[in-house]
């Protein structure tokens, strides 16, 4: 399922990208409205799908100090201290989603959180001294891809490795794709209005309760996410397609082709990079 979309996404291509402008709060503005969605555990694909990919591609964490960039709430603290990470640092733009991580990790003395901007230029806690890093769900969320690349570059070690997860750029665009029904070929097929340019989306968070909060969804071509991570230098040295977990009612007249179709388009892409 897509995320609720607002508005017409608009187009960077041919155009003079926007001032930079103050250091940014990030999702400060809704941070309750997405506290109470994902939760300490994690929304029902953090917990089925995100979570899960996410432990599998970093691999043995035991003894190393991680570092959960755009951390959110935290939704990812809880899975690397029971794997053993030594330290695990979280950073995010929001003051309240901090606030949220650190009332819920308190009692960790292990656990750190700062308010930080992913994308600020060479920041404190872009210091070299990270074995591995993940983030997750976030490089659709910030504004400047490249610069939080080349952050997380600095923040790891040589040979350091992250993980990123986040939704499918090819698949999962807000307004731009869709489910569609073959009745002739008894087959749910993947809609795909635009693809190659890159867009800004307002997503409003609240669908159908009213009030004006929404975030910034920002979409780029497969090959721009790839280069942003390499020109960094963090090679890709693993990919994974996720698909969702959730199926329609079996038995219903479209539930065979929904099925296929769950396992055939994927909902979100896992990259692992490796700090040259």
């Amino acid at each position: 399922m897509d995320r609720p979309p607002r508005g017409r996404g608009q187009s960077w291509q041919g155009k003079k990208r926007p001032a930079k402008k103050a250091p940014s709060k990030g999702w400060d503005p809704v941070a309750a409205w997405y506290d109470q969605l994902v939760g300490k555990g994690g929304s029902d694909y953090h917990q089925h799908v995100v979570l899960p990919a996410t432990m599998r591609m970093l691999g043995a964490v035991s003894g190393k100090r991680v570092l959960d960039l755009c951390c959110g709430q935290g939704v990812l603290v809880a899975d690397l201290l029971k794997a053993g990470a030594k330290e695990v640092v979280g950073i995010d733009a929001s003051p309240r989603l901090i606030e949220s991580a650190s009332r819920r990790f308190e009692r960790e003395k292990s656990v750190k959180f700062v308010v930080a901007d992913a994308c600020a230029e060479k920041p404190d806690w872009a210091d070299g001294s990270f074995d591995a890093a993940a983030c997750l769900m976030a490089v659709h969320d910030v504004p400047d891809l490249p610069a939080m690349a080349r952050n997380a570059a600095a923040a790891l070690k040589p040979g350091g490795e992250m993980v990123a997860i986040f939704m499918h750029p090819c698949f999962r665009i807000p307004r731009q794709t869709h489910w569609g029904w073959d009745e002739g070929r008894r087959l749910q097929y993947r809609r795909v209005d635009r693809y190659g340019v890159e867009l800004e989306i307002p997503i409003k968070t609240h669908p159908g309760k009213g009030g004006d909060s929404e975030t910034m969804f920002y979409h780029r071509p497969l090959a721009d996410v790839l280069n942003a991570f390499g020109k960094s230098g963090l090679a890709v040295v693993e990919t994974e397609e996720l698909y969702s977990h959730r199926r329609s009612q079996a038995g219903g007249i479209r539930s065979k082709g929904e099925h296929r179709a769950a396992r055939e388009f994927p909902m979100f892409l896992g990259l692992r990079v490796v700090k040259l």
